[in-house]
């Protein structure tokens, strides 16, 4: 017996087909005849059929041929192979209605074949060709497919791409799945099939799990809106499925996509709020032809700000950080990316004046993002000068260069965490919003500040350290089980800061609508169930207590500070208090302390210039009144 998995020599094909041909052209005279013929009316049938049989066994051969019928792998054949089959019958057909014309009316006044035959013929070799293939290419599917216990998928979404994910995970013979049924929204579809698999509501999820033991839920819907995405997901991780999603048709390749593009759903798609999307036309316009410097670049934000302005064509890119091996990758990344992209990468750190002064001198930057800060809270708590130098000092010595040199405009990146501070680098970076606001009455350039919460994946925050938590087995380590804290994506992010700087006149605090806040304890469950684990049996959630200087719930907006609207309904303008009188003098004088590492007399200075600044969890609690 032949090797079903091994390619089948051509020379049997062929044979296979001419005797299924022979058997059907038979089979057609056995039908004229009714089934019933007597010795004398087969003798007389072949004496005119035997100086035909080889015209027809010729004929199939030569057009079989043309058509490359035979060239193809038989266990693969496909629609568009049993089209050319159906073609090349059609063709032979015709040669056999030409060939009887020319032997009656020019050789011996008959017919090759009767009428009936031919068309009986045409019907049987067609059907019995294209039915051998599909029961060989049946046979090979059930001969390589794994015996082992199969995975029931459902797929949400019949239309044509859960279709198609139900055609490609039938094709793969190398994973153990099959498609139980199809999920859809649209009550018409219930109850009807749909290539042979049944259509239901999503209230009957639960029960199909049960029943047909489901373990994998795919999304195969392409406009599936975040809400939507959020709601399907969390209800199937609740009931222990492994959710994945189709990728965007963008990213298919000649209109189909492969299984194992199949992926799992990011935790970035879990945010409890819609996306938030800016298209603003002035974009492009803003930054075309300009020279843009970016502090902290290659940070999560500003490498994410670096793809987005060069998007937008600007004519120079500079890029500062002082983080050498990063700011090599940022390079490497870009320079395959964008070839053509005038940039210029420069190590250096925002507190060194003099370096700053040539960086300025020698770009003259017209736009300028300050993302550089330290951000780490219990890190900065236990190192208060270094806080204050950097996120303060460097934020000075930018900024005042900047007004110097005759910058546009100067976006700074704050964060949640300078409303209502509880610890240092809280209190440092409101302390940086008023040193910017205080320059943008005071200068030509327009200092304008935005501030968001958490950004989901950036270096250094909970996602990542969750999933390498997972990926050693657990704990996961969540400080509270209270502690809750607003996200958005990397992207989200860049376009409020590109935002800021096409809106803002100067002196504004963009600020996000980002919803409810979200839960760590819960995003934990999330990320090992879509690890496809089980939260306290698979992977255990360790509680170690606040951290120094950690706050249990963070705000955008403090209770002092009111908001005005802009033309987008999740974009706000904050309104702050007014700025002490002495504030500058007093920053000058924190800023000298921080200098002479004087750690208390700089947390007491700094609880001066941000009354709301009480320090939680922290051996700074004993400055507080």
């Amino acid at each position: 017996m032949l090797e079903l998995k091994k390619n089948t020599p051509r020379w049997v094909i062929v044979l296979l087909d001419l005797l299924i041909h022979l058997f059907a052209l038979f089979f057609a005279y056995l039908i004229r005849f009714d089934l019933k013929a007597d010795f004398s009316l087969i003798q007389a049938e072949w004496a005119i059929l035997s100086k035909s049989i080889w015209f027809f066994i010729l004929i199939k051969l030569i057009v079989f041929g043309v058509f490359q019928i035979h060239q193809g792998i038989v266990r693969l054949s496909s629609t568009a192979d049993f089209k050319r089959i159906f073609v090349a019958e059609v063709c032979t057909s015709l040669l056999f209605v030409l060939g009887s014309m020319i032997r009656y009316y020019q050789l011996d006044g008959y017919y090759l074949f009767p009428n009936s035959v031919l068309v009986m013929e045409f019907i049987f070799s067609t059907a019995f060709v294209i039915s051998a293939r599909f029961i060989i290419k049946l046979l090979y599917l059930e001969y390589t497919r794994d015996k082992g216990q199969e995975e029931a998928i459902l797929i949400f979404g019949a239309g044509v791409s859960g279709q198609m994910t139900k055609r490609l995970l039938e094709k793969d013979n190398a994973s153990l799945q099959h498609v139980v049924g199809f999920i859809d929204d649209n009550p018409a579809l219930h109850g009807k099939r749909i290539e042979g698999i049944k259509v239901y509501g999503l209230h009957a999820l639960t029960e199909l799990i049960h029943k047909k033991q489901v373990r994998t839920l795919v999304l195969a819907v392409q406009q599936l809106d975040n809400v939507k995405l959020k709601e399907l997901a969390e209800l199937g991780l609740d009931l222990g499925l492994n959710i994945k999603r189709v990728p965007e048709a963008r990213t298919w390749i000649n209109g189909t996509f492969e299984v194992k593009q199949l992926k799992k759903i990011d935790i970035n798609s879990l945010l409890g709020r819609p996306v938030i999307e800016v298209q603003n036309p002035r974009l492009a316009a803003h930054f075309s032809g300009q020279t843009v410097l970016i502090t902290g670049a290659a940070g999560s934000i500003g490498s994410g700000l670096a793809q987005a302005i060069l998007q937008q064509q600007c004519a120079h890119l500079i890029l500062l950080d002082q983080a050498e091996s990063a700011l090599f990758e940022l390079e490497h990344q870009l320079q395959t990316k964008y070839p053509n992209a005038q940039i210029s990468y420069v190590i250096g750190d925002i507190c060194d004046a003099k370096r700053m002064n040539k960086l300025f001198d020698c770009y003259t930057p017209q736009i300028v993002f300050h993302a550089a800060a330290y951000k780490h809270v219990p890190l900065m708590e236990a190192n208060p000068a270094e806080a204050i130098r950097n996120n303060i000092g460097g934020t000075k010595i930018l900024a005042q260069l900047a007004a110097q040199s005759g910058v546009k405009q100067f976006i700074m990146i704050s964060t949640d965490k300078a409303v209502n501070p509880t610890n240092v680098m809280g209190a440092s970076k409101r302390i940086a919003e008023m040193l910017v606001s205080e320059l943008n009455e005071n200068t030509a350039t327009a200092f304008i500040t935005t501030r968001f919460g958490n950004v989901l994946g950036s270096n250094g925050s909970v996602i990542p350290l969750f999933e390498k938590q997972i990926a050693q087995g657990g704990p996961i380590t969540v400080t509270d089980e209270r502690i809750t804290r607003f996200f958005m994506t990397i992207p989200e992010a860049c376009q409020l800061v590109l935002e800021a700087a096409t809106m803002g006149s100067g002196g504004e605090i963009f600020v996000f609508e980002m919803g409810a806040p979200v839960k760590i304890i819960d995003l934990a469950k999330k990320m090992i169930q879509l690890s496809g684990l089980r939260p306290y049996t698979d992977i255990a959630i360790q509680i170690t207590g606040l951290r120094p200087g950690e706050k249990l719930y963070e705000e955008v907006l403090a209770n002092s500070e009111n908001t005005i609207p802009t033309y987008h309904n999740q974009i706000l303008i904050a309104k702050t208090r007014p700025a002490i009188p002495e504030q500058l003098v007093l920053i000058d004088s924190l800023l000298d302390k921080a200098d002479s590492q004087l750690n208390d007399e700089s947390v007491l200075l700094m609880k001066q210039l941000v009354p709301e600044y009480i320090s939680n969890n922290s051996t700074f609690q004993k400055l507080d009144k």
